[in-house]
């Protein structure tokens, strides 16, 4: 009587790689990782005909077999593919793979787990910071295009909502309130990407959000040549007088006072103006008068004088007062 022949090795379960990509990234630019995978693979397949990665993927010599009718083959009929230690690279459509991942953890629960392959999900690029910025410009371009109120408001309709969220955000600092201070600072975001979009559509002198971006980021770069250049700057006092004369040569002003906003609030023009003459070293004496307006300006200048905001003083103050109010109506 021979000898049972030994048992058989169950072959190698094989590998599915789920390759994802980020739309907020140039198409083509993969990691190493993911290049590797996609020129190593037995097959690399994809559901999504317009999927933006496919030129260059074409260009690369990378086979991808589209499928018909725009769905993945079944999960039990790529692994069945996989069971002798191939490899299928599944580039991922833009929402997902649900169906995909789903069928392989039921075939995971059906008690056959030899012949189930591997997933793997590799990244294959990844979002930089600022990426969503993108988003909010693609959203602002398709508001503008097809709503009946936005695609019709101009700068000057705009203005007011700026001043609006600016004082919202100013409020949501000053009470700490976190999730209040990411919200209002995105809708002052939303003031600037909303007038870029404008701006991108006046016939003399168009400008994108791009424009305004390297604008101010030439601005900075050059205002601030202890970081990006050879000066020296130890203190942040140092560092303010630098941005004051760099600004006054820029600007060629006349004064000191050109530039600053007159219809700012009165407490705060007030400040704004008694900094400029302190810092410009100018000997300016407070008007002498009668009246709670020059006896507010020189409590302005005072509060100046000692760092302190007199805005944000007397903000804080009517906060409490407002305060004060409230607990007398309850009582």
């Amino acid at each position: 009587m021979s000898a049972p022949a030994p048992p058989r090795p169950a072959p190698a379960a094989g590998r599915i790689v789920l390759l994802t990509t980020s739309h907020r990234v140039a198409p083509g630019l993969l990691s190493w990782a993911a290049w590797q995978e996609l020129r190593g693979a037995d097959r690399v397949l994809c559901r999504d005909a317009g999927h933006p990665q496919l030129p260059f993927l074409a260009q690369a010599g990378v086979a991808v077999e589209l499928t018909a009718p725009g769905e993945l083959p079944a999960a039990r009929e790529l692994a069945g593919y996989c069971a002798d230690g191939r490899t299928v690279v599944v580039l991922a459509a833009g929402e997902g793979e649900s169906r995909l991942t789903d069928g392989l953890a039921a075939l995971a629960g059906s008690g056959r787990q030899a012949a189930v392959p591997e997933l793997e999900l590799l990244p294959g690029s990844w979002d930089l910071p600022g990426a969503r910025l993108l988003d909010l410009v693609q959203v602002m371009d398709r508001i503008r295009a097809e709503c009946p109120w936005s695609s019709r408001r101009t700068h000057a309709d705009l203005a007011k909502y700026g001043l609006e969220e600016a004082y919202e955000l100013v409020e949501a600092i000053e009470t700490g309130n976190r999730a209040e201070l990411r919200e209002e600072l995105g809708d002052v975001l939303l003031q600037v990407i909303f007038h870029a979009r404008i701006a991108e559509e006046d016939g003399d002198e168009p400008f994108s959000v791009d424009d305004v971006a390297a604008t101010i980021v030439a601005k900075l770069i050059h205002r601030h040549p202890h970081v990006f250049g050879d000066a020296e700057a130890e203190t942040p006092q140092d560092v303010k007088e630098h941005w004051l004369r760099t600004k006054a040569a820029e600007k060629r002003r006349a004064s000191v006072t050109d530039g600053v906003p007159l219809d700012q609030p009165a407490l705060a023009l007030a400040a704004k103006l008694v900094s400029r003459a302190r810092g410009a070293g100018l000997p300016v004496e407070l008007p002498a008068g009668e009246g709670i307006g020059y006896r507010l300006l020189a409590l302005a200048a005072e509060a100046e004088a000692a760092g302190v905001d007199p805005e944000t003083a007397l903000r804080a103050a009517t906060r409490a007062y407002r305060d004060a109010i409230r607990r007398t109506e309850t009582a």
